[in-house]
């Protein structure tokens, strides 16, 4: 029997979306809610900087999520994600496993870091912040800088990729809330000791936005030079929508083609945070539903 023309088109369709999706290559769990995924994607392997950023959809049902290309290798064809379950969709991607699938995965997108030689930069990273710090500072470091990296975090579980920070970097400090490992204190507290310990020319900020908003006002202080890369609320990454909007200097700036990185002295932390915050109610209802729908196919599966 002759299939019908939107059948075939429906066939072609689907073999086209199988072809062209991106496999999980391997994963690994740095503590309860970070995971790192590496991810088949050799086109974006191949042309990725430091800074610049991906937008992924894990099927037809998710939606669009932003997140920083931590590392590529341009031979195997695969980038490095680090996630934070949040949400559904990054619970979801956290769930994944080696071999399953990415549907949509599209990047490199943003401005990449201006690298260049500048002397001594300081690198501040938090959290899963330390993630898109990594090529930064790797970066950095390639173009003949002395770089000087301060890591901080709630406790000693969240401090990551240490050992890959350590390897481009002349310096690492580590401080922790709780005081679990490294010297107790916040970021901040380890960027002045070496803002007034040695001449810094240049400072990259990466983390929560308080974070960035803190180490901004001390750099300031101290006439150090800041880049700060915002984490926005986005959705088309092309600069249409308008959601991932900064006020920069007083104008508005897209994060997803303006930055993601911009002038850390110049930009309105306040309203960056207060717009973050604005789906908070609608996201934990989203979640909410999703652990129930979760719970009930549990509950069915024991059943049978």
């Amino acid at each position: 029997m002759t299939q019908c023309y939107f059948c075939r088109v429906k066939k072609i369709r689907t073999k086209s979306i199988i072809k062209n999706m991106n496999p999980i290559i391997s994963t690994e769990r740095f503590s309860e809610n970070v995971f790192k995924l590496v991810v088949h994607a050799p086109r974006i392997a191949a042309s990725r900087k430091a800074g610049h950023f991906i937008i992924l959809r894990i099927d037809e049902y998710g939606e669009r999520i932003p997140l920083t290309i931590a590392d590529a290798d341009k031979k195997s064809g695969t980038i490095t994600l680090v996630v934070q379950k949040a949400g559904v969709s990054s619970t979801r991607l956290c769930a994944m496993k080696p071999g399953d699938q990415i549907l949509d995965l599209v990047g490199p997108l943003g401005k990449a870091t201006d690298v260049r030689q500048v002397g001594t930069v300081l690198a501040c990273g938090g959290g899963v912040g330390i993630a898109p710090l990594l090529p930064i500072v790797e970066a950095f470091k390639k173009a003949g800088n002395r770089v000087l990296s301060v890591l901080a975090a709630r406790n000693k579980d969240l401090i990551i990729l240490e050992d890959e920070v350590r390897k481009w970097s002349d310096e690492v400090m580590i401080l922790t809330d709780d005081g679990s490992y490294g010297t107790k204190g916040l970021v901040t507290m380890g960027a002045e000791q070496l803002i007034l310990r040695e001449k810094i020319d240049e400072c990259i900020a990466i983390g929560p936005a308080i974070m960035m908003k803190f180490v901004a006002l001390l750099t300031k202080k101290y006439a150090v030079p800041t880049q700060a890369s915002l984490n926005a609320v986005m959705v088309d990454g092309t600069g249409m929508c308008g959601a991932c909007r900064v006020n920069v200097g007083g104008q508005t700036r897209f994060t997803c083609v303006d930055g993601p990185e911009f002038d850390a002295h110049k930009i309105d932390f306040d309203e960056l945070i207060l717009r973050l915050g604005g789906y908070k109610n609608e996201e934990k209802e989203a979640f909410d539903r999703y652990l129930q729908t979760q719970t009930s196919l549990h509950h069915a599966d024991s059943e049978e």
